[in-house]
């Protein structure tokens, strides 16, 4: 598999944090295919109710 290269800015109250989820985004595109990254963003900002209910399940 290719690896390709990208600047990207996020925001974050510090540093830290920004490491923080630049690592967790590292992980998940890792792991998780196209069409299943696509499908998690549109449910984070389209689906108030199923986004609630993962971050129970997740504990935050």
């Amino acid at each position: 598999m290719q690896k390709f290269s990208y600047k990207i800015d996020i925001s974050a109250a510090s540093e830290k944090e920004a490491i923080t989820k630049m690592k967790a985004l590292t992980v998940l595109a890792s792991k998780l295919k196209d069409k299943e990254l696509e499908k998690l963003a549109y449910i984070i900002q389209n689906d108030p109710i199923k986004t609630a209910m993962a971050k129970t399940a997740l504990g935050v």
